[in-house]
């Protein structure tokens, strides 16, 4: 059977476009979990649900389908109830959001068994949070991707702009901030490299270069 690979880091660090890389290169597929969490709170946001009510969100996380599909353009769709929101889960209000739906346990406890579901036979690379210290915490191959908290807010206000978002860097650099306090406080599987995770800091890096290095130690240690 294939490896896991597990990615890990905050908000901005690179870790979805390197993890998508990674995956290219070995074959295997690339699941992005923090589109799952940001999927389900597009989907309570559109329903009106109340984000305090996590009995709600729990049963609203057991009974949707999430999933991905790659595109022709190397881009991963994501797919919520059969209907592409790859768009807009990306929205200023998710991102705000989706750090208070993902630390209810019980939508994690939902979500996680999907993902290590997706995960049961081997090949993929998974990127989140906490892949390798709570969702994968057996796979071979961890990293965990960081980067200065302003290199993170310019990466992620550049991408919102190509979007066409009207939003400030100052908006996109305390939202992060936000994010890192709440991801790194949660009582359910906080943000934090596991033990045995490689390190990177990508501020000066760029994604191939980082790309590079993860499948070169892929290769040393397999």
């Amino acid at each position: 059977m294939r490896d896991n690979v597990a990615i890990d880091g905050p908000a901005g660090a690179g870790k979805s476009t390197v993890a998508r890389q990674v995956a290219e290169k070995l074959g295997y597929l690339y699941i992005d979990t923090g589109a799952m969490y940001r999927a389900l709170t597009w989907k309570a946001l559109s329903q009106g649900l109340n984000l305090a009510d996590e009995e709600g969100l729990s049963a609203l996380a057991a009974s949707t389908s999430l999933e991905f599909k790659p595109l022709a353009s190397g881009v991963t769709a994501v797919f919520c109830d059969g209907r592409d929101v790859t768009m807009e889960i990306r929205s200023p209000e998710v991102s705000q959001k989706v750090s208070r739906v993902a630390a209810i346990p019980g939508v994690r406890r939902e979500l996680v068994k999907h993902q290590r579901k997706m995960a049961a036979g081997g090949g993929v690379v998974m990127d989140g949070r906490d892949i390798g210290t709570y969702v994968l915490p057996e796979a071979p191959h961890k990293f965990f991707l960081t980067a200065s908290l302003e290199e993170r807010a310019r990466r992620r206000w550049r991408e919102l702009v190509n979007q066409g978002q009207g939003v400030t860097m100052e908006q996109v650099r305390e939202e992060i901030a936000e994010r890192d306090r709440r991801d790194s406080q949660r009582s359910v599987a906080p943000l934090r490299p596991a033990p045995d995770a490689v390190v990177i800091d990508t501020t000066n890096l760029s994604p191939e270069e980082v790309t590079t290095h993860i499948l070169c130690i892929i290769r040393q240690t397999s």
